[in-house]
């Protein structure tokens, strides 16, 4: 079914070959072993087959050329190593959520789920969460998530790898069934070579290429082996051209059987609405059960905006008696000097809480969104395989981070305003703070996106928010040149500045006027900043989730 000519694969796509014009036919509706010693390349020529990786040369499922990893939706599917599932979601929700964004008829789906269940042997594990799994039932789990759109092809890299061998003989059984029962083909990356008799047919992978296709009786009279277990010592004793050489003419006496045409069972799929609000709905089950997330986000979202509270217990007082409306231009005038320099010092406390409120909103942020994606990158891309839609995966991605970023800067803006009575307009204050954290979410957000690792999108995430204190030039003055080569890209400027210009009719900012004339943005062109970086950050995550990052 699968079959590949000239197959060439560069590191990094312009660095040296991995695959060395790798030429291979996989035989339809039996079990074929894909087997080489380590790094040769085995999972590198799965990949470029299946359109994963860039590649140059031909592969075919059937007849019909791939050009591209979604020309195969629904023809091959692809298990990977490991098992890619939520580890907090029950194997039945695994499936059933899979389900959902792969087959659109609900009847259908109920009862391929029951079927999926009893074939892969975890029926009565259905409640089990995937983490406390078995390495034997995690592998069928991964079967079993393959199997939601009834390929007729599919691709385990090292279903059996690290498995006792009573799990391994069960997997390899498994497939044999599926092979025999439903006519499917099965292409397994394999590193245990005692179990090669188990397989059709076998493809030898050498130094990036193809040096033999067979079964294991034809294997070993090839090479001129007892079994298969001399293979790897004899192909380390010679350079890879010999191989070559020798396959070459070895091939040219076989008998190709012309392809057949790649057949698939044509199904209504899920809309991208329908797909939208099943990643949402699995992200919010998964949000709730995720005892540790959970608790930290409610912990920064319920104790930061008590932080700000007991640095401002001591100025509470002065800030009550500031929070007036403009008196008469002879009771200012009337003002002794040191009243004067106590409404200062308050201002100053008022400015540098809503400078604290902001920097803790972005660390907010960067909880929010550093993790999101990336943490997830091999389960996005699996299910992309599969027929998920990028803009449904990055809209509830957005939607999500969104709501719950606007959520914490609105709860922000009502705890400190009531209990330390800052003046100024509720809506606009409100829209300020929580536009601060949803763009610094949604920066974050991309980051995550762009970068496969969760590590390093959290780093520049934090290194971000660190920058925002000095460089937005509030508390720390910066030269003149560099304040408007900064200030634009400053989350932490335009929350201060439109938080601090909603005051503008009480004595809380003729206060700080008195001391600072320096310009300061209004509340809608900081709203409107903002909403130009959290459009960045959107972007960036369109382009991140475009991204095949395997």
């Amino acid at each position: 079914m699968l079959r590949c000519k000239n197959m060439i694969v560069r590191a990094g796509g312009q660095g040296p070959m991995i695959l060395r014009g790798a030429s291979a036919e996989f035989l339809e509706g039996g079990l074929n072993a894909v087997i080489g010693p380590s790094g040769c390349g085995k999972t590198t020529l799965m990949k470029a087959i299946l359109g994963i990786l860039p590649s140059e040369g031909e592969a075919y499922c059937g007849d019909q050329l791939i050009r591209r990893s979604e020309d195969l939706v629904g023809l091959v599917g692809f298990a990977p190593q490991f098992s890619i599932a939520q580890p907090k979601l029950t194997v039945e929700e695994s499936i059933r959520f899979t389900l959902q964004l792969n087959v659109a008829d609900t009847a259908k789906r109920k009862q391929r789920l029951e079927d999926i269940l009893e074939t892969i042997g975890l029926a009565q594990h259905r409640e089990k969460r995937v983490e406390s799994l078995s390495g034997g039932q995690l592998r069928r789990l991964g079967l079993g998530l393959e199997m939601t759109l009834d390929p007729q092809c599919l691709v385990c890299d090292e279903v059996t790898s690290g498995l006792d061998p009573l799990s391994e003989d069960q997997i390899l059984a498994l497939l044999r069934s599926l092979s025999e029962r439903d006519g499917k083909t099965f292409l397994c990356i394999i590193h245990n070579l005692a179990k090669l008799e188990l397989f059709d047919r076998i493809t030898v992978v050498y130094e990036g290429d193809v040096v033999f296709q067979g079964n294991n009786e034809e294997l070993c009279a090839y090479f001129g082996i007892p079994d298969a277990l001399h293979l790897y010592d004899l192909l380390n004793q010679h350079e890879l051209s010999h191989w070559q050489e020798r396959w070459a003419e070895a091939k040219a006496a076989l008998e190709t059987p012309p392809p057949q045409p790649a057949q698939s069972v044509t199904e209504a799929r899920p809309g991208m609405a329908a797909q939208f609000m099943t990643l949402l709905s699995r992200r919010l089950l998964l949000f709730f059960r995720d005892s540790g997330y959970l608790w930290l986000t409610l912990a920064i979202t319920f104790g930061f905006p008590c932080l700000v509270v007991i640095f401002a217990l001591d100025g509470l007082p002065q800030i009550e008696s500031l929070a007036l409306e403009r008196e008469g231009t002879l009771q200012q005038m009337q003002e002794e000097i040191q009243i004067r320099i106590e409404k200062m010092e308050t201002a100053s406390l008022v400015t540098g809480l809503i400078m604290f409120q902001v920097i803790l909103l972005t660390l907010m942020g960067s909880n929010n969104g550093a993790r999101e994606i990336a943490g997830e990158r091999t389960l996005y891309e699996k299910e992309r395989l599969s027929g998920l839609s990028v803009g449904s995966y990055a809209l509830s991605k957005l939607v999500f981070v969104g709501v719950l970023a606007a959520l914490q800067g609105a709860w922000m803006t009502g705890f400190v305003k009531v209990i330390c009575q800052f003046p100024g307009p509720w809506l606009s204050q409100i829209a300020v703070l929580a536009g601060v954290c949803v763009s610094m979410t949604l920066v974050c957000l991309g980051f995550s996106a762009l970068f496969r690792s969760a590590e390093k999108a959290s780093l520049l995430s934090i290194y971000l928010v660190g920058f925002q204190l000095p460089l937005s030039g509030v508390v720390l003055a910066l030269p003149s040149y560099l304040i408007w080569v900064c200030r634009p890209f400053i989350n932490a400027y335009w929350g201060w500045g439109g938080y601090m210009s909603s005051m503008v009719d009480s004595r809380v900012f003729d206060a700080y006027r008195d001391s600072n004339s320096e310009w300061i943005t209004s509340p809608w062109l900081a709203l409107t900043v903002l909403g130009l970086q959290g459009t960045a950050g959107i972007v960036m995550v369109a382009i991140g989730c475009s991204k095949k990052q395997w």
